[in-house]
């Protein structure tokens, strides 16, 4: 990298090779000189190409350090859940008529909740819905009866871990602006789910082969994990 906000970095930081999450946090912070409040973003590469499997993390967790992220939420449910999503806090409600307009094209929000009984129905727009991501998986909590619950995790710092194809996953967990024990705290969530998903499938060896930490302009550190994983 050879741009000038990186010629500008401190020399004993800019070629920092690894170092623990703590210590690389701080340097992070300081190293972001924009005037927005940049977001810390995590990189981590998992051994999901096993002898005789392939393994694919899909889970959720609420950040304990809470998120920044602001997430559209939308719910599919009867008629007598209606109210109590719009109490949540949910921005796009509907029941046949929005699975209708999700059927166009026409999605206008970043999550979808919805309750077992329309589960059915959406489940046929899988072509739709499945490579946004957007699908509801019971396994998630996004099919349930408990719209409120659902809807309230979504806004507070629920966020999904999930790979790629490559075994990549990315995810923010926090913003510049967080102070340092939220965003370690939030990080150490992360290892944790990481940790239950190993002992849920065959893993040999570790899990996590690499993790990066990096703000939204700045450069990538490599995290020296304290365990293997």
């Amino acid at each position: 990298m050879s741009s000038k906000r990186y010629k500008n970095l401190p020399e004993k930081t800019r070629d920092l090779q690894s170092e623990t999450v703590d210590k690389l946090i701080p340097i992070l912070k300081k190293n972001c000189t924009t005037k927005f409040d940049e977001s810390l973003d995590l990189n981590l590469q998992i051994n999901n190409k096993q002898k005789k499997t392939e393994i694919n993390i899909r889970t959720v967790i609420n950040l304990p350090g809470g998120s920044s992220k602001k997430v559209k939420v939308g719910v599919v449910c009867e008629e007598n859940k209606l109210q109590e999503a719009k109490d949540a806090g949910a921005e796009v409600i509907g029941g046949d008529e929005l699975i209708d307009q999700i059927k166009t094209g026409n999605i206008n929000f970043e999550k979808l909740i919805c309750t077992p009984g329309m589960m059915i129905k959406l489940s046929k727009l899988g072509k739709v819905l499945g490579p946004k991501g957007l699908m509801p998986n019971p396994k998630l909590g996004s099919v349930t009866n408990d719209i409120k619950k659902a809807v309230t995790d979504a806004k507070s710092g629920q966020v999904e871990i999930r790979n790629d194809k490559d075994g990549n996953i990315g995810l923010s967990i926090g913003n510049k602006s967080f102070a340092d024990d939220k965003l370690i705290m939030n990080f150490n969530a992360v290892i944790d789910a990481l940790e239950k998903e190993k002992s849920n499938n065959t893993i040999k060896g570790d899990l996590v082969k690499q993790a990066f930490i990096t703000s939204t302009m700045g450069v990538s550190y490599k995290i020296k994990l304290g365990k293997s994983i």
